[in-house]
C-alpha cells in the first residue's frame, strides 16, 4: 500500500502539533494527498495539501468524516488531539477499512480517564506517585483527614488540562474536593477523583511509536508550561519545549523504558487494548533519577511535536512508520533519529494569553528563514489572503543544530521573523539544562542580588510610601516606619488601662489578589486587607488603633507594591487606625512572576463593659439591623472567578452587563470591601448595640448565627432591601442555586447589627448622620431543635 506517492492521508486537528506532522508527511514521496480537518493558516504548506474547514474532530463530523475519508480514498487518518480519540474516532475509520494512527476508545482511556490509568499502573507494578480513586465524596474527605504527605487532586475525565488541584494545606484539599466532587467545577470529569502524592523534581516527556508489540522512543522532550520566564506564573498549554534533554542520560533512559515504556506496551496489550499510536509518558524524575508515571497520553504532544519531529532522519518517512503501526507491522519499518542533534521551540502566544487575548491580528513572516529553523502554525486562520491570529498561542519557532545552545540561538532568530500584535514569547526556553550545566561549570560566588532579592528596592520602596502611611498617625502613634517594629501608647489615646482589653485580628484578601494582578490594579486590595480586619475588630466592640502590613513576593517590583501599601494606608485612614509597620519579603522561586501575597494584623481596644457580642441581653424581638455592601467586597471570589474564567462570552476586561458605569468586569469586581468602623463607634460608645455580624465568608446565614446566643434563631427579610444587580448577574450567569448565593455573597448587606427595639431609632439616627442607608432587614426569635439559626425568607425569584 506504501508504494511511491499513492497514499492519500486525513489529519483531524488544527494546532501546532497538526502542523508539525502534515510538515513532516508532506516531505514523504509515499504520500500523494493531505487532507487536514479544519486545519489552520499554515497547515496548506504545498499542492500537495487541503485544509478542510468544514469538519473537526467533534462527534457531531464524524459522519462527515468517514463519508469524506471514503469519497477521497484516504488510505490513512491520523488524530491529532485527544477528544476525538477518547470519543471513539478511531473506530469510524476501521469499520469502513481505513488504518487509523491512533488507540481504540478502550486504550484512550489511559488518557481519559486519571483513575483508569492509575489502576493500570498498580496492577503493573509501573512506578508512579501513591494514590487512591474515590467516587465518594465522603470517602474522599475521610482519606485526605488521614493523609501526611502533599497530595494532588485530579478530576478522573478530561477537563481541558485545568482538573488538577495542588492544595497547600488539608482545608484547601478539602475546598478542593468540594470543587470537583460537589459543584461540578470540572462538569463530569469531577464524578470521580483521584488523590495522589504530590512528587517533585524534572518532568520529562516520551513519546512512544507503538503498534501494541514493538515500540520506538522518540528523543526525550522537556516542556516549559508556565507562561513565564523562571517557569512563573499561570500553566498553559506549553511555551517552548526543547530535545534531546541532558537530564535523560542513558541510564535515565534504561530506566524509563525497563520500568515504565514496555510493562506499559505489554499490559496495554495483555489487558486487551493494545496501545497503536503514539503513547506520551509524562514522567517525574526525583533527585535521585528514580523516573514514576505522572500521567499517560495517547497522542503526540504540543509543543513536543514540532521539537522532536525535526530530528528524525532523512531517510524515516513518517508516513510509512505511522502506517505500519496502523497495521500492527512496526518492526517492518526503520526508524532513526539524527545523531549528536538538538532541537528547540519557542511558542509565540497573543499578549494576555493564558487570560484574556486578542483574536484577528495580521502575522507576517519574513522569508527566509535560517537554515534549519521552521515556523509552524497554531492559532492562526487565513483571513481575506493574510494569516491571522485565532488562537492564545499563535506559532512557534523550531530549530535543529548539533549544540544545545545554538539550537536555542537559532530558535530565537526564527521568533524575530513573525511579527503580530502584542507578540509574546519566554526568553528562557531551555534554562533548566543550562541551569544544570552551570551548576558543574560555574563555582564563582553570587550576591544577595544576583539570588533574587534586592535589598535597595526595599529601602527605595519605604521612602516612597513614607509620607503617605505618616498620613494615617493618630493619638497614641506616629505612624513611622522603617524601624523593627510600631509602638502605641493607650493613655494619649483617651483608654482606661486598667478598664481596657486589647483585641487582635489577622486576616487576607484571598484569591482575589489574583484578579487585581491580572488587571494590574493594586490599590484597592490594600484597603480590601485593612477592611477585613478592622470590621473583625469592630464586630467585638473594639476601636482598631493600630494596623501592620505583609506583602510577598517572588520580585519586588517597587509601583505595585507601593500602590498596594497606598491602598493599606487609604483604608487605615478610613478606618481610623494608624498603619504602624509592616513587612515586605522578596522571595524568588516562593511566587510567580507578577504574583504577590498579603496579610494584615490589626490591633484594638475595648473597654470590659462593651466587649461584643452581649449574648445574655439578647432576647426574642430584637431587631436586626443591616448596613449596605459595596458590592463582591473580599469572599466568594473562587466562584466568582470560575464564573468569569469559564464563560466563553465574558472575561475581566469585558464592560460589566450589570451597570451602566461603563466599567469592566474586574473593575467592578474589584470595588474594596467597605469599612463600617467610624459609622458604628457612636453607637458603640453609647452601648446601644447587642452584637455585629461582619458578612465574609459563610455569607448571611452563617456569620449572624456567630453573634447569637444558641437558644434564639436570626429570622430575615430579603424583600426589605433591593439585592444589587451584581449578585443577580453572577447567580445567573453561573446558574448558582440561591443556597449557595446566601452562603456565598454578602447579597447587599456588609454589616448586621444586633439591637433591642427600643433602641432602633437612636441607632439609625447615628448610622444616618455618618451617611448610612440603614434597614431593618429582620428579628430573632426562639429557635427550636434541630432547626437553622438564621433563616432568609423571600430569596426565591431573586434571579
Amino acid at each position: 500500500m506504501s508504494s511511491q506517492g499513492n497514499l492519500n492521508i486525513l489529519i483531524i486537528g488544527n494546532g501546532g502539533r497538526e502542523h508539525a506532522i502534515t510538515w513532516r508527511l508532506a516531505q514523504s514521496s509515499t504520500v500523494k494527498q493531505i487532507y487536514v480537518a479544519p486545519g489552520n493558516g499554515g497547515t496548506t504548506i504545498s499542492d500537495k495539501v487541503t485544509n478542510v474547514p468544514e469538519l473537526s474532530g467533534s462527534p457531531k463530523h464524524f459522519d462527515g468524516l468517514q463519508k469524506f475519508a471514503v469519497e477521497h480514498d484516504i488510505n490513512l487518518v491520523v488524530p491529532g488531539p485527544e477528544q476525538p480519540l477518547v470519543d471513539g474516532i478511531t473506530s469510524v475509520f476501521t469499520k469502513v477499512g481505513i488504518p487509523v494512527f491512533g488507540p481504540s476508545a478502550k486504550a484512550a482511556l489511559m488518557e481519559g480517564s486519571k483513575a483508569f490509568s492509575k489502576i493500570f499502573m498498580d496492577k503493573h507494578n509501573i512506578p508512579t506517585a501513591r494514590f487512591k480513586n474515590f467516587t465518594s465524596f465522603e470517602e474522599a474527605k475521610k482519606h485526605v483527614e488521614t493523609i501526611d504527605y502533599k497530595m494532588v487532586l485530579k478530576a478522573d475525565g478530561i477537563a481541558g488540562g485545568k482538573g488538577v488541584l495542588i492544595p497547600e494545606t488539608k482545608e484547601e484539599a478539602l475546598v478542593g474536593l468540594d470543587e470537583i466532587m460537589v459543584n461540578k467545577n470540572f462538569g463530569s470529569a469531577g464524578d470521580e477523583i483521584v488523590i495522589e502524592e504530590y512528587l517533585e523534581g524534572d518532568e520529562l516527556s516520551i513519546l512512544t511509536i507503538s503498534d501494541g508489540y514493538s515500540f520506538f522512543n522518540l528523543p526525550a522532550a522537556q516542556d516549559h508550561k508556565r507562561i513565564g520566564d523562571g517557569d512563573k506564573g499561570l500553566n498553559t498549554g506549553g511555551m517552548g519545549a526543547y530535545a534531546p534533554a541532558p537530564i535523560a542520560t542513558p541510564e535515565v533512559l534504561r530506566k524509563i523504558d525497563e520500568q515504565i515504556i514496555k510493562p506499559t506496551i505489554d499490559g496495554m496489550r495483555k489487558d486487551g487494548f493494545p496501545m497503536c499510536g503514539v503513547l506520551f509518558t509524562g514522567i517525574m524524575l526525583s533527585p535521585t533519577k528514580e523516573p514514576k508515571v505522572l500521567e499517560y497520553n495517547v497522542r503526540f504532544g504540543d509543543p513536543e511535536t514540532q521539537t522532536v519531529l525535526p530530528l528524525l532522519s532523512d531517510d524515516t518517512d513518517l508516513a510509512e512508520v505511522m502506517l505500519a503501526s496502523a497495521e500492527h507491522r512496526l518492526d517492518s519499518v526503520t526508524i532513526k533519529t539524527k545523531p549528536n542533534m538538538f532541537s528547540t521551540t519557542v511558542v509565540m502566544a497573543a499578549g494576555g494569553y493564558p487570560d484574556a487575548y486578542n483574536k484577528g491580528d495580521e502575522i507576517t513572516i519574513k522569508e527566509p528563514l535560517p537554515k534549519d529553523t521552521f515556523i509552524f502554525h497554531a492559532g492562526t486562520d487565513k483571513k481575506d489572503g493574510k494569516i491571522v491570529t485565532s488562537g492564545g498561542r499563535v506559532i512557534a519557532s523550531t530549530a535543529i543544530a548539533s549544540d544545545l545552545r545554538e539550537s536555542v540561538d537559532k530558535a530565537y532568530i526564527g521568533v524575530e521573523h513573525v511579527s503580530f500584535d502584542k507578540k509574546y514569547n519566554r526568553k528562557d526556553i531551555a534554562h533548566r539544562a543550562f541551569r544544570d550545566a552551570d551548576k558543574v561549570s560555574n563555582k564563582k560566588g553570587v550576591t544577595y542580588a544576583e539570588a533574587g532579592v534586592s535589598v535597595d528596592n526595599g529601602n527605595l520602596l519605604v521612602e516612597q510610601i513614607k509620607a503617605k502611611v505618616k498620613s494615617t498617625a493618630r493619638a497614641g502613634a506616629d505612624s513611622d516606619i522603617g524601624g523593627f517594629g510600631g509602638l502605641f501608647d493607650l493613655k494619649k489615646a483617651g483608654y482606661n488601662v486598667d478598664d481596657t482589653l486589647l483585641v487582635a485580628a489577622t486576616d487576607g484578601v484571598g484569591t482575589k489578589l489574583r484578579v487585581a494582578q491580572i488587571m494590574d490594579i493594586h490599590n484597592t486590595v490594600g484597603i480590601d486587607l485593612v477592611a477585613m480586619n478592622v470590621n473583625d475588630l469592630v464586630v467585638q466592640g473594639a476601636e482598631p488603633l493600630i494596623f501592620l502590613d505583609y506583602f510577598a513576593t517572588g520580585k519586588l517590583d517597587i509601583k505595585i507594591a507601593a500602590d498596594f501599601v497606598s491602598g493599606v494606608a487609604d483604608g487605615c485612614i478610613q478606618a481610623g487606625c494608624a498603619l504602624v509597620g509592616g513587612e515586605t519579603s522578596e522571595m524568588p522561586g516562593m511566587y510567580d512572576e507578577g504574583h504577590y501575597d498579603t496579610n494584615g494584623t490589626s490591633v484594638g481596644a475595648v473597654s470590659k463593659s462593651k466587649i461584643l457580642p452581649q449574648l445574655d441581653q439578647m432576647s426574642e424581638g430584637d431587631v436586626l439591623i443591616g448596613l449596605k455592601s459595596d458590592g463582591v467586597h473580599s469572599n466568594g471570589f473562587s466562584l466568582v472567578r470560575h464564573i468569569i474564567e469559564s464563560s466563553e462570552e465574558y472575561n475581566y476586561k469585558s464592560i460589566a452587563p450589570w451597570t451602566k458605569s461603563g466599567k469592566t468586569i474586574g473593575e467592578e469586581i474589584l470595588v474594596p470591601t467597605k469599612i463600617y468602623v467610624k459609622q458604628l463607634l457612636s453607637s458603640l460608645n453609647e452601648g446601644l448595640l447587642l452584637g455585629l455580624a461582619h458578612i465574609t465568608g459563610g455569607g448571611l446565614v452563617e456569620n449572624i448565627p456567630r453573634a447569637l446566643p444558641k437558644n434564639l434563631q436570626a429570622k430575615v427579610d430579603m424583600s426589605k432591601w433591593e439585592v444589587p444587580e451584581i449578585f443577580k448577574w453572577f447567580g445567573k450567569q453561573g446558574n448558582v442555586p440561591y443556597e449557595d448565593l446566601l452562603k456565598t455573597f454578602n447579597l447587599g448587606i456588609g454589616m448586621v447589627l444586633i439591637a433591642k427595639s427600643e433602641n432602633v431609632d437612636k441607632i439609625v439616627a447615628n448610622l444616618t448622620k455618618a451617611g448610612e442607608d440603614p434597614v431593618i432587614i429582620g428579628q430573632l426569635i426562639e429557635k427550636a431543635d434541630n432547626v437553622p439559626a438564621c433563616v432568609v425568607d423571600n430569596v426565591e425569584g431573586l434571579y
